[in-house]
Protein backbone atom coordinates (compact mmCIF):
# COMPACT_ATOMS: atom_id res chain seq x y z
CA UNK A 1 0.00 0.00 0.00
CA UNK A 2 1.67 3.20 -0.88
CA UNK A 3 0.93 6.84 -1.22
CA UNK A 4 -2.66 7.19 -0.57
CA UNK A 5 -5.07 8.72 2.38
CA UNK A 6 -7.00 6.58 4.86
CA UNK A 7 -10.78 8.69 4.57
CA UNK A 8 -13.76 7.56 6.95
CA UNK A 9 -17.65 8.03 6.51
CA UNK A 10 -17.41 8.29 2.69
CA UNK A 11 -20.75 7.93 1.11
CA UNK A 12 -20.94 8.03 -2.37
CA UNK A 13 -21.96 10.77 -4.46
CA UNK A 14 -21.96 11.60 -8.32
CA UNK A 15 -19.55 14.31 -9.44
CA UNK A 16 -16.90 14.91 -11.31
CA UNK A 17 -13.46 13.82 -10.47
CA UNK A 18 -10.71 16.79 -10.73
CA UNK A 19 -7.64 15.88 -13.45
CA UNK A 20 -4.44 15.20 -11.73
CA UNK A 21 -0.76 16.02 -12.06
CA UNK A 22 -0.15 12.42 -14.25
CA UNK A 23 -1.07 13.30 -17.74
CA UNK A 24 -2.51 15.81 -19.36
CA UNK A 25 -5.19 13.77 -20.85
CA UNK A 26 -6.75 13.43 -24.50
CA UNK A 27 -10.05 11.88 -25.93
CA UNK A 28 -9.92 8.94 -23.37
CA UNK A 29 -8.84 11.47 -20.19
CA UNK A 30 -11.11 10.34 -17.42
CA UNK A 31 -11.61 6.77 -18.35
CA UNK A 32 -11.63 3.34 -16.04
CA UNK A 33 -8.52 1.30 -17.56
CA UNK A 34 -7.52 -2.25 -16.53
CA UNK A 35 -4.88 -4.04 -17.85
CA UNK A 36 -4.96 -7.56 -19.05
CA UNK A 37 -2.90 -9.85 -18.23
CA UNK A 38 -2.01 -12.95 -20.59
CA UNK A 39 -2.53 -16.40 -19.49
CA UNK A 40 -1.30 -18.76 -22.69
CA UNK A 41 -3.89 -17.22 -25.15
CA UNK A 42 -6.62 -16.78 -22.57
CA UNK A 43 -6.93 -12.92 -20.22
CA UNK A 44 -6.66 -13.65 -16.83
CA UNK A 45 -10.12 -14.22 -14.84
CA UNK A 46 -8.74 -11.61 -12.58
CA UNK A 47 -8.86 -9.44 -15.37
CA UNK A 48 -11.76 -10.49 -16.85
CA UNK A 49 -13.23 -9.82 -13.20
CA UNK A 50 -12.07 -6.51 -13.19
CA UNK A 51 -13.56 -5.16 -16.32
CA UNK A 52 -16.86 -6.71 -14.40
CA UNK A 53 -16.17 -3.96 -11.60
CA UNK A 54 -14.41 -1.41 -14.04
CA UNK A 55 -17.90 -1.35 -15.79
CA UNK A 56 -19.55 -0.53 -12.43
CA UNK A 57 -17.63 2.12 -11.72
CA UNK A 58 -17.65 4.08 -15.02
CA UNK A 59 -21.10 4.10 -15.33
CA UNK A 60 -21.13 5.69 -12.07
CA UNK A 61 -18.93 8.41 -13.69
CA UNK A 62 -20.55 8.25 -16.94
CA UNK A 63 -17.16 7.29 -18.67
CA UNK A 64 -15.81 4.57 -20.72
CA UNK A 65 -13.78 1.69 -20.05
CA UNK A 66 -10.57 0.78 -21.71
CA UNK A 67 -8.35 -2.51 -21.46
CA UNK A 68 -4.98 -2.56 -21.86
CA UNK A 69 -3.65 -6.30 -23.53
CA UNK A 70 0.18 -6.41 -24.76
CA UNK A 71 2.07 -9.25 -26.46
CA UNK A 72 2.57 -11.08 -29.44
CA UNK A 73 -0.31 -10.69 -32.49
CA UNK A 74 -0.74 -13.96 -32.75
CA UNK A 75 -1.11 -14.76 -28.80
CA UNK A 76 -3.28 -12.06 -28.30
CA UNK A 77 -5.20 -10.87 -31.37
CA UNK A 78 -8.29 -12.55 -30.72
CA UNK A 79 -7.96 -12.02 -27.16
CA UNK A 80 -8.02 -8.56 -27.74
CA UNK A 81 -11.34 -8.49 -29.94
CA UNK A 82 -13.00 -10.56 -27.06
CA UNK A 83 -12.55 -8.00 -24.61
CA UNK A 84 -15.43 -5.79 -25.45
CA UNK A 85 -18.12 -8.84 -24.33
CA UNK A 86 -16.74 -8.05 -20.81
CA UNK A 87 -17.67 -4.56 -20.53
CA UNK A 88 -14.55 -3.18 -22.31
CA UNK A 89 -15.54 -0.22 -24.97
CA UNK A 90 -12.00 0.41 -25.97
CA UNK A 91 -9.40 -2.08 -25.83
CA UNK A 92 -5.19 -0.63 -26.04
CA UNK A 93 -3.99 -3.19 -28.42
CA UNK A 94 -0.01 -3.31 -28.11
CA UNK A 95 1.31 -5.70 -30.16
CA UNK A 96 4.88 -6.58 -30.81
CA UNK A 97 6.78 -9.51 -30.56
CA UNK A 98 9.04 -8.46 -27.93
CA UNK A 99 6.17 -8.15 -25.42
CA UNK A 100 5.66 -11.94 -25.38
CA UNK A 101 6.59 -13.16 -22.62
CA UNK A 102 5.78 -10.64 -19.90
CA UNK A 103 8.90 -8.41 -18.64
CA UNK A 104 8.64 -5.66 -16.28
CA UNK A 105 10.43 -2.57 -17.86
CA UNK A 106 8.72 -2.55 -21.68
CA UNK A 107 6.08 -2.84 -19.73
CA UNK A 108 6.10 -0.44 -17.29
CA UNK A 109 7.20 1.82 -19.45
CA UNK A 110 4.80 0.78 -22.24
CA UNK A 111 1.61 1.57 -19.45
CA UNK A 112 3.27 4.79 -17.95
CA UNK A 113 3.65 6.63 -21.82
CA UNK A 114 -0.30 5.41 -22.57
CA UNK A 115 -1.39 6.55 -18.80
CA UNK A 116 0.38 10.04 -19.69
CA UNK A 117 -1.31 10.20 -23.31
CA UNK A 118 -4.64 9.51 -22.74
CA UNK A 119 -5.05 10.33 -18.60
CA UNK A 120 -7.21 7.51 -17.36
CA UNK A 121 -8.20 8.81 -13.71
CA UNK A 122 -8.74 4.99 -12.39
CA UNK A 123 -6.67 2.10 -13.60
CA UNK A 124 -7.27 -1.59 -12.17
CA UNK A 125 -4.60 -4.64 -11.68
CA UNK A 126 -5.00 -7.61 -10.77
CA UNK A 127 -2.99 -8.71 -7.34
CA UNK A 128 -0.89 -11.29 -9.23
CA UNK A 129 2.79 -11.82 -9.28
CA UNK A 130 2.76 -9.68 -12.65
CA UNK A 131 0.03 -7.00 -11.24
CA UNK A 132 2.43 -6.31 -8.09
CA UNK A 133 5.59 -6.41 -10.06
CA UNK A 134 3.90 -3.67 -12.33
CA UNK A 135 1.93 -1.56 -10.46
CA UNK A 136 4.37 -0.65 -7.93
CA UNK A 137 6.83 0.66 -11.03
CA UNK A 138 3.81 2.63 -13.11
CA UNK A 139 3.03 4.38 -9.66
CA UNK A 140 6.68 5.55 -8.97
CA UNK A 141 6.73 6.96 -12.55
CA UNK A 142 3.49 8.82 -12.53
CA UNK A 143 4.28 9.86 -8.35
CA UNK A 144 0.51 8.70 -8.04
CA UNK A 145 -0.63 6.46 -5.23
CA UNK A 146 -1.43 2.31 -5.53
CA UNK A 147 -3.28 0.70 -2.65
CA UNK A 148 -3.18 -3.17 -2.47
CA UNK A 149 -5.13 -6.54 -2.43
CA UNK A 150 -8.34 -4.27 -2.61
CA UNK A 151 -11.53 -5.93 -1.38
CA UNK A 152 -13.26 -3.68 -2.42
CA UNK A 153 -13.93 -0.35 -4.76
CA UNK A 154 -16.51 2.33 -5.13
CA UNK A 155 -16.66 5.47 -6.25
CA UNK A 156 -17.63 7.90 -3.47
CA UNK A 157 -16.86 11.60 -1.70
CA UNK A 158 -14.08 12.47 0.93
CA UNK A 159 -13.67 15.74 2.54
CA UNK A 160 -10.46 17.22 4.61
CA UNK A 161 -10.45 20.70 6.07
CA UNK A 162 -9.29 22.62 2.97
CA UNK A 163 -11.75 21.11 0.49
CA UNK A 164 -14.19 18.42 -0.73
CA UNK A 165 -13.32 15.80 -3.46
CA UNK A 166 -16.19 14.36 -5.29
CA UNK A 167 -16.47 11.48 -7.24
CA UNK A 168 -13.03 9.48 -5.76
CA UNK A 169 -12.24 6.21 -6.16
CA UNK A 170 -12.34 4.69 -2.54
CA UNK A 171 -10.07 1.69 -2.55
CA UNK A 172 -11.00 -0.40 0.91
CA UNK A 173 -9.01 -3.08 2.52
CA UNK A 174 -7.79 -4.69 5.51
CA UNK A 175 -5.28 -3.46 7.28
CA UNK A 176 -3.44 -3.44 10.99
CA UNK A 177 -3.09 -7.70 10.27
CA UNK A 178 -7.12 -7.75 9.25
CA UNK A 179 -8.32 -5.78 12.21
CA UNK A 180 -9.57 -2.80 10.84
CA UNK A 181 -11.41 -2.13 7.35
CA UNK A 182 -9.43 0.98 5.95
CA UNK A 183 -10.54 2.84 3.12
CA UNK A 184 -7.99 4.54 1.00
CA UNK A 185 -8.31 7.48 -1.10
CA UNK A 186 -5.91 9.29 -3.70
CA UNK A 187 -7.40 12.88 -3.99
CA UNK A 188 -4.64 14.67 -5.10
CA UNK A 189 -3.08 12.62 -7.99
CA UNK A 190 -4.21 10.70 -11.03
CA UNK A 191 -4.25 7.96 -12.17
CA UNK A 192 -5.83 6.10 -8.76
CA UNK A 193 -4.21 3.10 -9.18
CA UNK A 194 -5.33 -0.04 -6.82
CA UNK A 195 -4.76 -3.88 -7.50
CA UNK A 196 -7.29 -6.71 -6.36
CA UNK A 197 -7.37 -9.82 -5.71
CA UNK A 198 -8.79 -13.29 -7.94
CA UNK A 199 -12.22 -13.69 -6.59
CA UNK A 200 -13.17 -10.54 -5.14
CA UNK A 201 -15.73 -9.30 -7.74
CA UNK A 202 -17.68 -11.72 -9.56
CA UNK A 203 -16.75 -12.95 -13.30
CA UNK A 204 -19.00 -11.05 -15.70
CA UNK A 205 -20.83 -13.48 -18.23
CA UNK A 206 -19.83 -12.23 -21.43
CA UNK A 207 -22.29 -10.42 -23.69
CA UNK A 208 -21.52 -11.32 -27.41
CA UNK A 209 -23.79 -8.38 -28.68
CA UNK A 210 -21.40 -5.62 -26.64
CA UNK A 211 -18.97 -3.99 -29.41
CA UNK A 212 -16.21 -2.02 -28.98
CA UNK A 213 -13.03 -0.29 -30.38
CA UNK A 214 -9.87 -1.89 -30.75
CA UNK A 215 -6.17 0.41 -30.86
CA UNK A 216 -3.65 -1.05 -32.27
CA UNK A 217 -0.48 0.61 -31.09
CA UNK A 218 2.94 -0.62 -31.55
CA UNK A 219 6.07 -0.22 -30.11
CA UNK A 220 9.04 1.69 -31.34
CA UNK A 221 12.70 0.77 -30.57
CA UNK A 222 15.41 3.77 -30.36
CA UNK A 223 13.32 5.79 -32.32
CA UNK A 224 14.01 2.64 -35.87
CA UNK A 225 10.56 2.32 -35.92
CA UNK A 226 8.28 -1.09 -35.00
CA UNK A 227 10.32 -4.01 -35.39
CA UNK A 228 8.68 -6.35 -38.08
CA UNK A 229 8.14 -9.73 -36.64
CA UNK A 230 9.37 -11.02 -40.19
CA UNK A 231 12.90 -9.38 -39.96
CA UNK A 232 14.99 -7.05 -38.25
CA UNK A 233 14.22 -4.23 -40.13
CA UNK A 234 11.89 -1.34 -39.56
CA UNK A 235 8.08 -1.53 -40.34
CA UNK A 236 5.33 0.91 -40.47
CA UNK A 237 3.43 1.50 -37.33
CA UNK A 238 -0.21 -0.74 -37.61
CA UNK A 239 -3.02 1.60 -38.02
CA UNK A 240 -3.74 3.51 -34.52
CA UNK A 241 -1.71 5.51 -32.38
CA UNK A 242 1.45 6.45 -32.69
CA UNK A 243 3.90 3.84 -31.28
CA UNK A 244 5.44 4.08 -28.15
CA UNK A 245 9.32 4.81 -27.80
CA UNK A 246 11.14 2.27 -25.52
CA UNK A 247 15.13 1.50 -25.37
CA UNK A 248 16.87 -1.49 -25.99
CA UNK A 249 17.90 -1.03 -22.34
CA UNK A 250 14.14 -2.11 -21.81
CA UNK A 251 15.33 -5.80 -22.89
CA UNK A 252 18.25 -6.53 -20.75
CA UNK A 253 16.10 -9.15 -18.92
CA UNK A 254 15.92 -12.53 -20.96
CA UNK A 255 13.95 -15.20 -19.97
CA UNK A 256 15.89 -18.18 -20.32
CA UNK A 257 13.22 -21.23 -18.74
CA UNK A 258 9.42 -20.81 -17.23
CA UNK A 259 8.73 -23.20 -14.97
CA UNK A 260 4.76 -23.70 -14.72
CA UNK A 261 2.64 -26.04 -12.25
CA UNK A 262 -0.86 -26.54 -12.58
CA UNK A 263 -3.21 -25.29 -9.36
CA UNK A 264 -3.74 -28.79 -6.75
CA UNK A 265 -6.11 -26.59 -4.92
CA UNK A 266 -8.90 -25.05 -6.77
CA UNK A 267 -10.94 -22.95 -3.97
CA UNK A 268 -12.35 -20.62 -6.59
CA UNK A 269 -14.17 -22.89 -8.41
CA UNK A 270 -15.28 -24.62 -5.63
CA UNK A 271 -19.12 -24.87 -5.29
CA UNK A 272 -18.64 -26.34 -1.85
CA UNK A 273 -16.00 -25.11 0.70
CA UNK A 274 -15.22 -26.98 3.88
CA UNK A 275 -12.94 -24.97 5.98
CA UNK A 276 -11.04 -25.78 9.04
CA UNK A 277 -9.59 -22.84 11.62
CA UNK A 278 -7.30 -23.33 14.44
CA UNK A 279 -10.11 -25.01 16.57
CA UNK A 280 -9.80 -28.21 14.64
CA UNK A 281 -6.44 -28.51 16.76
CA UNK A 282 -4.25 -30.18 14.67
CA UNK A 283 -3.05 -31.47 11.52
CA UNK A 284 -4.70 -34.46 12.29
CA UNK A 285 -7.95 -32.91 12.85
CA UNK A 286 -7.88 -31.63 9.50
CA UNK A 287 -8.46 -35.51 7.94
CA UNK A 288 -12.04 -34.64 10.00
CA UNK A 289 -12.44 -31.34 7.62
CA UNK A 290 -11.04 -33.23 4.44
CA UNK A 291 -13.70 -36.13 5.19
CA UNK A 292 -16.63 -34.07 5.59
CA UNK A 293 -15.51 -32.23 2.09
CA UNK A 294 -15.42 -35.25 0.32
CA UNK A 295 -18.59 -36.34 1.16
CA UNK A 296 -20.00 -32.99 0.09
CA UNK A 297 -17.85 -33.27 -2.79
CA UNK A 298 -16.42 -29.58 -1.66
CA UNK A 299 -12.73 -28.77 -1.07
CA UNK A 300 -10.93 -28.32 1.67
CA UNK A 301 -10.29 -24.42 2.63
CA UNK A 302 -8.42 -22.74 5.91
CA UNK A 303 -7.91 -19.62 8.42
CA UNK A 304 -4.87 -18.49 8.27
CA UNK A 305 -4.53 -19.27 12.03
CA UNK A 306 -4.33 -22.62 10.52
CA UNK A 307 -2.32 -21.98 7.68
CA UNK A 308 0.74 -20.33 9.98
CA UNK A 309 -0.11 -23.22 13.11
CA UNK A 310 1.28 -25.67 10.40
CA UNK A 311 -1.92 -27.61 9.77
CA UNK A 312 -2.49 -27.59 6.44
CA UNK A 313 -0.68 -26.16 3.22
CA UNK A 314 -0.86 -22.43 1.97
CA UNK A 315 -2.77 -23.23 -1.11
CA UNK A 316 -5.39 -24.29 0.85
CA UNK A 317 -6.30 -20.43 2.43
CA UNK A 318 -9.43 -18.45 2.39
CA UNK A 319 -8.82 -14.74 2.91
CA UNK A 320 -7.61 -11.57 2.44
CA UNK A 321 -3.91 -12.95 1.74
CA UNK A 322 -5.31 -16.34 0.50
CA UNK A 323 -8.24 -16.92 -1.73
CA UNK A 324 -11.28 -15.15 -2.03
CA UNK A 325 -14.33 -18.03 -2.43
CA UNK A 326 -17.93 -17.50 -3.72
CA UNK A 327 -19.09 -21.45 -3.18
CA UNK A 328 -22.65 -22.39 -2.62
CA UNK A 329 -21.96 -23.58 0.19
CA UNK A 330 -19.23 -22.60 2.30
CA UNK A 331 -19.15 -24.03 6.17
CA UNK A 332 -16.41 -22.79 8.62
CA UNK A 333 -15.68 -25.02 11.65
CA UNK A 334 -13.61 -24.05 14.23
CA UNK A 335 -13.13 -20.67 13.15
CA UNK A 336 -13.55 -17.38 14.94
CA UNK A 337 -14.05 -15.44 11.44
CA UNK A 338 -11.28 -12.61 11.83
CA UNK A 339 -12.28 -9.77 9.69
CA UNK A 340 -9.53 -10.93 7.49
CA UNK A 341 -10.99 -14.16 6.75
CA UNK A 342 -14.53 -12.67 6.44
CA UNK A 343 -13.23 -10.88 3.37
CA UNK A 344 -12.31 -13.64 1.54
CA UNK A 345 -15.66 -15.63 2.33
CA UNK A 346 -18.79 -13.60 2.81
CA UNK A 347 -19.84 -13.38 -0.85
CA UNK A 348 -20.55 -17.43 -0.38
CA UNK A 349 -24.17 -17.92 -1.04
CA UNK A 350 -24.55 -19.92 1.75
CA UNK A 351 -22.70 -19.74 5.05
CA UNK A 352 -22.71 -22.56 8.45
CA UNK A 353 -20.37 -21.94 10.90
CA UNK A 354 -19.74 -24.05 13.75
CA UNK A 355 -17.78 -23.14 16.92
CA UNK A 356 -18.11 -23.55 20.78
CA UNK A 357 -17.94 -19.98 21.28
CA UNK A 358 -21.44 -18.47 20.44
CA UNK A 359 -19.72 -14.95 20.59
CA UNK A 360 -17.43 -15.86 17.38
CA UNK A 361 -17.57 -13.13 14.92
CA UNK A 362 -18.18 -15.74 12.08
CA UNK A 363 -21.76 -15.78 13.39
CA UNK A 364 -21.91 -12.31 11.93
CA UNK A 365 -21.82 -13.03 8.76
CA UNK A 366 -23.44 -17.20 8.68
CA UNK A 367 -26.40 -17.95 7.42
CA UNK A 368 -26.77 -20.91 9.72
CA UNK A 369 -24.98 -21.36 12.84
CA UNK A 370 -23.97 -24.27 15.07
CA UNK A 371 -22.34 -23.61 18.78
CA UNK A 372 -20.66 -26.87 19.81
CA UNK A 373 -17.54 -28.61 19.69
CA UNK A 374 -16.74 -29.29 16.35
CA UNK A 375 -15.57 -32.77 16.57
CA UNK A 376 -18.43 -34.05 17.80
CA UNK A 377 -20.26 -31.71 15.04
CA UNK A 378 -18.71 -32.51 12.70
CA UNK A 379 -18.83 -36.25 12.30
CA UNK A 380 -23.36 -36.03 12.80
CA UNK A 381 -22.75 -33.63 9.95
CA UNK A 382 -21.14 -36.83 7.86
CA UNK A 383 -23.36 -39.42 9.75
CA UNK A 384 -26.32 -37.35 8.56
CA UNK A 385 -25.71 -36.74 4.80
CA UNK A 386 -24.28 -39.87 4.50
CA UNK A 387 -27.72 -41.38 5.50
CA UNK A 388 -29.66 -39.18 3.52
CA UNK A 389 -27.62 -40.74 -0.52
Amino acid sequence: MAEGRPASGVAPVAAAAEAGPAGAGGAAAGDVWVFVEVAGDRAAEVSLELLGRARELADRLGVRVAAVVAGAETETGELARGLPAYGADLVYHCTADELSPYATQPYARLLADLIRRHGPQIVLYGATTTGRDLAPRIASALRTGLTADCTDLRIGDHATREREYRDILLQVRPAFGGNIIATIVSPDHRPQMATVREGVFVLPEPQASRRGEIVRIGIDREGRGVKDSDGPGPAAAPPGEPPVPVHDADFAVELLARTTEERRVDLKGARVVVSGGVGVGSAAGFALIAELAHVLGGVVGASRAAVDAGYIGREHQVGQTGTTVRPKLYIAAGISGSVQHRAGMDGAARILAINSDPSAPIFSVAHYGIVGDLHEVVPRLIKAYRSKV
